[in-house]
């Protein structure tokens, strides 16, 4: 290969590494919430580029914390043990047997498999739960279904956030993930708290440039079903008129964006998990995917 070739054929790198300048400028030692969850969390493939997106952004001097879920490993093991899932008002009707499964398959086989896929890159991630340090504390959260408040068992509305472990794990320049375990306020028990909802309140609590929702669509859709147009931009005061209309599993995702860009997070993104490297086109590019939501007096740019 000549080396008029080798400079032709390298140009569009040396544009994209180029592209991104003022991305990384602008984000350089800023916290960045990822909520990981969706397909993202079984597709191997999917897998792999998401460890390599956040251990690119630690690298691209970011502070990222990485929270998660794992319903679909909940469910599997649930099944495994005997026990029945079952759902109300959106959120998994936990029993104290089930919390038990919950905590092992969190913190014990997904949050470790995380934590293995970013240390193939080097001594960066440290895997927590809730529990840990009094990260995340809770109180038993009773929905109301049909105007009466319902039982749904080990299941955690958060109270408090205490950032302290987390902050000290980010100084010293590791990548925290955590699970979405909480430890009780008042009663001695550990609760099952949504991701989404524990991302946003981690995102609001460490004052993060920007909370990322992976999920399983392009983003939140302008008039669906009728229309698959992804709304890129909303206000938290748009988003707060849409929210009743939302679906049970979008619900959570938008509610934690909304109170995220309301206590102070820049901006809440929701970007679809199933495109390969989405968290690094949504940071780094002019294209960015998904549906970003910004605080009220920011509309349009």
């Amino acid at each position: 290969m000549s080396s008029a070739t080798r400079k032709h054929t390298a140009l569009p790198k040396a544009q994209i590494l180029i592209e991104a300048l003022p991305w990384l400028t602008r984000h350089h030692g800023r916290t960045v919430v990822i909520k990981f969850g969706g397909n993202a969390m079984v597709d191997e493939e999917l897998k792999a580029a998401f460890a390599q997106d956040v251990v690119f952004l630690r690298h691209a001097g970011l502070r990222p914390v990485v929270v998660h879920g794992g319903g679909p490993q909940i469910s599997a093991a649930l099944d495994r043990h005997g026990l029945v899932s079952e759902f109300k008002a959106g959120l998994r009707v936990t029993t104290p047997e089930a919390m038990d499964v919950v905590r092992m398959v969190l913190a014990g086989q997904v949050q470790r498999e995380l934590v293995g896929l970013l240390n193939e890159h080097g001594p960066l991630a440290v895997g927590l739960t809730g529990e840990d340090a009094c990260t995340i504390t809770a109180t038993k959260h009773r929905p109301r279904i049909d105007g009466e408040l319902v039982d749904i068992g080990r299941v955690g509305e958060i109270t408090a956030i205490d950032t302290g472990a987390i902050q000290a794990l980010l100084a010293d320049g590791r990548i925290p993930v955590v699970s979405s375990i909480a430890r009780s306020e008042d009663d001695g028990h550990v609760y099952n708290v949504n991701a989404d909802t524990a991302a946003a309140a981690l995102a609001a609590a460490l004052g993060a440039e920007t909370l990322m929702v992976l999920t399983d669509v392009e983003g939140l859709y302008e008039d669906w079903p009728d229309s698959d147009e992804v709304i890129s931009r909303l206000t938290a005061t748009e988003l707060e008129k849409l929210l009743p209309e939302l679906s049970s599993g979008m619900a959570p995702k938008m509610e934690g964006c909304l109170h995220a860009v309301r206590n102070g997070v820049t901006t809440a993104r929701v970007i679809d998990g199933r495109v390969q490297h989405s968290i690094l086109l949504e940071i780094f590019t002019d294209e960015g995917i998904g549906t970003m939501v910004v605080p009220d007096g920011q509309g349009e740019q």
